[in-house]
């Protein structure tokens, strides 16, 4: 064999190895994970290298949302159907696990009937996982080890889409879609608390990181209902340049980053005024926004653009491009071991 040829072989060989090596972790062994709705696989994203390095086909009809467990090693995506809340289409009846190492699927929950899974979120303090079940009006409560149902909480609302979680794991509050309300839920009790009326239609919630306040998007106006969790009603109305969707905080809670898919924007709310501060352009149709424990970038699932933005939230500018699988949506952090 010729030295050239040698070289060049070598040269492949060293590629391909390294190729494969990128592909099985990333520099810090943290991993965003993206639900590729379109395509009805998991993205697992290096958010170092800024790169997709695997699409796991989860074996349903649509996922639109990931959890990943506390320990990095697992997300879970429950597997909606292939309607939009509120219309026409299947009902899905499980959840799947996928093991983050091996990009496979290493696990199902089977709710046993049509319910439409969708918003997964851990409790942050006893390690169980509350999936929002639509279609029952419940959110379920998931034992990871086994993989089986301990327990349901009913919201006392239909469409009962997204979660958000206190920190101390003991309040839940799901955006309820259709009747335009938040559920405010004890999640230790497994009962209803309040229901609290915010418009014709809302869209996503989250909760700031001090439990104070709840946020969720009129879909019917250009604005953004902040929920005082002490009394359960709605403190302040935040205009914003378009109809808002995913919320996410900084973890300082000085800032809400809000979508605005229409205008192809996020919007970034200073929380300490109650308004819009500055507004950030993304790909299209901003979906969910999820900030990095660390605080230093934010990142944004443009769902028609099939991308993720990465947001430097020091400069307040995008950063990266992340190419992702068709439909991009629900976005989760699994944090290195």
């Amino acid at each position: 064999m010729s030295r050239l040829r040698l070289t060049f072989s070598l040269s492949v060989i060293l590629g391909f190895a390294m190729a494969q090596s990128g592909a099985q972790s990333s520099a810090d062994g943290s991993f965003l994970l993206v639900a590729n709705k379109g395509e009805h696989t998991l993205g697992i994203v290096d958010p170092s290298a800024a790169r997709q390095l695997a699409a796991v086909p989860e074996g349903g009809v649509t996922g639109h949302e990931v959890a990943a467990s506390p320990d990095g090693r697992t997300a879970y995506v429950p597997i909606y159907g292939n309607s939009g809340v509120g219309k026409p289409g299947t009902d899905g009846t499980n959840m799947v696990a996928i093991d983050i190492a091996t990009r496979k699927v290493a696990g199902n929950v089977d709710f046993g009937h049509g319910v439409r899974p969708h918003c997964a979120v851990f409790g942050p303090k006893n390690g169980l996982l509350y999936v929002t079940t639509e279609l029952d009006q419940t959110i379920s409560i998931i034992d990871p080890s086994t993989l089986k149902i301990v327990g349901t909480v009913p919201t006392g609302q239909p469409e009962s889409h997204m979660l958000a979680i206190s920190s101390d794991g003991r309040r839940g509050y799901t955006a309820n879609v259709g009747p335009g309300t938040v559920s405010v839920l004890d999640l230790e009790a497994k009962k209803t608390l309040a229901v609290i009326h915010i418009c014709r239609e809302t869209q996503r919630i989250s909760i700031s990181p001090d439990d104070r306040l709840v946020f969720t998007s009129d879909q019917t106006k250009p604005q953004l209902a902040v929920i005082d969790a002490a009394t359960d009603k709605i403190q302040a109305w935040v205009p914003l340049p378009g109809t808002g969707y995913g919320t996410a905080s900084t973890p300082d809670g000085r800032w809400l980053l809000v979508c605005v898919p229409n205008n192809n924007q996020v919007a970034v709310v200073d929380l300490n005024a109650m308004k819009v501060s500055k507004t950030i352009d993304v790909p299209k149709s901003p979906q969910e926004v999820l900030v990095r424990p660390d605080g230093h970038m934010a990142y944004v699932s443009c769902d028609s653009s099939h991308q993720v933005a990465a947001i430097d939230i020091a400069e307040w500018k995008v950063d990266k491009l992340i190419d992702a699988g068709a439909g991009t949506d629900g976005l989760a952090w699994a944090a290195g071991r």
